[in-house]
């Protein structure tokens, strides 16, 4: 095992939290139990990496094997990342063809090798089918960069793919052509939507959560108690009291029952001309449009958003810019005049 191969297991190691280390090495399935038995995992964090390296060492670890590891770590820990999802397509009445890995990985390769002389891939299977894809890019003259890899997340039999790009973007349209061969289909776009939460972005694309727009009547709603002045108007405690299930129902009747998929944010800009009826100014001769930006941003958008109207902080119904982020799959919104 090289130094630069010795240096890259090290900081993974220096990455992975103490309580999940077993976990992940006998997930790597690298180091033999009998090898980790030797190990003293209730010593410091500096001399437990120190030891495993050694074992490492032993066992001969070639560049691959980290760049499993690497993976692994990252998809426990994929919401420390920054996902775009792209969406493919296929020509008018062509069929799913039956997926078959080992020639998605040849071909894959094979696109990315034959454009570019130094690049390092790595596979890994996942859960519900899903193919994890690392991408350490270099260029014709320099080794890849294995601290910037860009990972993906494809699900066979289905048009998206969910991408992580540390850097140099430019790659990014030798990328989808890979993807786009390697999976048999003839157009990629990047969607509008983006998120740390790859789990949510799943959701959304693939219809998982309970986003129901259905009518519910108001004596199924749940009783809320409401804190009554004995002083108080019964004229205005009964409308006070049909507003709030109204603004219940509404709510419901957007967001479902069920708890939203999760976003970090929603973007907003808008491109207008000025008009007015009134000749001259400065803005009326203007031939640029104005433009803005709004960003609304929470650890849980959706969430925060179901809760304005029953917290009193805004009218409902929301504005449906708001609420069809999920029906939509997008959560960056260019609006522009008709």
């Amino acid at each position: 095992m090289d130094e630069t191969v010795a240096e890259f297991i090290k900081r993974i190691f220096l990455k992975i939290p103490m309580t999940e280390m077993m976990t992940i090495l006998r997930t790597w399935d690298v180091l033999s139990e009998s090898q980790l038995q030797t190990v003293n995992f209730r010593q410091r964090k500096e001399p437990l990496i120190q030891d495993l390296v050694l074992l490492c060492e032993e066992k001969c670890t070639s560049l691959d094997d980290v760049a499993l590891l690497d993976i692994i770590y990252n998809q426990i820990h994929r919401h420390q990342k920054l996902w775009d999802v792209f969406k493919m397509s296929k020509g008018s009445g062509e069929d799913i063809d039956l997926f078959d890995i080992e020639q998605f990985k040849s071909s894959f390769m094979k696109i990315l090798r034959r454009a570019l002389k130094n690049v390092t891939v790595s596979f890994r299977a996942a859960e519900e089918n899903a193919v994890w894809i690392r991408i350490a890019w270099g260029t014709h003259h320099t080794k890849p960069n294995q601290y910037k890899a860009t990972y993906v997340v494809y699900y066979p039999q289905t048009p998206y793919v969910f991408v992580s790009v540390s850097r140099l973007k430019s790659n990014v349209p030798l990328l989808g052509q890979a993807l786009m061969i390697a999976s048999k289909h003839h157009h990629i776009v990047k969607m509008d939507l983006r998120s740390r939460y790859l789990d949510s972005l799943k959701a959304i694309v693939f219809k998982q959560y309970n986003q129901v727009f259905e009518t519910h009547n108001s004596e199924h709603l749940e009783e809320t108690s409401l804190w009554l002045d004995t002083d108080m108007d019964l004229r205005i405690i009964h409308e006070n009291k049909i507003e709030k299930e109204r603004v219940q129902r509404v709510t419901r009747e957007t967001f479902g029952d069920c708890p939203q998929p999760r976003l970090e944010f929603a973007q907003y800009q808008l491109e207008t001309k000025f008009r007015s009826d009134f000749r001259g100014g400065i803005l009326a001769d203007r031939e640029e449009p104005l433009r803005c930006l709004i960003k609304f941003s929470s650890p849980h958008l959706l969430e925060a958003l179901k809760s304005l109207a029953p917290a009193g902080i805004a009218d409902a119904p929301l504005s449906p810019l708001l609420t069809c982020i999920p029906s939509r799959g997008i959560n960056y919104f260019k609006i522009r005049d008709k």
